[in-house]
């Protein structure tokens, strides 16, 4: 996937577990869980912008684009 989501490592550098991240976003752990992995297909602003304001955090701190390799 081209998309990584860094979610981990803000995380970690904020201390904060997935379960208080969950808390304050107001969403299941289990969809943190499928975010943190990369497993969704898209994520709403709305919970973007949560995201980031619970993690004092910018949008890029969370996505990374990685060109794929071809060949």
């Amino acid at each position: 996937m081209a998309i990584i989501v860094n979610l981990d490592v803000m995380l970690a550098c904020r201390k904060m577990r997935a379960k208080t991240l969950a808390e304050h976003v107001g969403i299941t752990e289990q969809n943190i869980s499928l975010l943190r992995s990369g497993k969704v297909k898209g994520v709403r602003f709305e919970t973007l912008e949560k995201i980031c304001e619970a993690l004092d955090c910018q949008p890029g701190d969370l996505l990374e684009y990685q060109p794929e390799e071809t060949g």
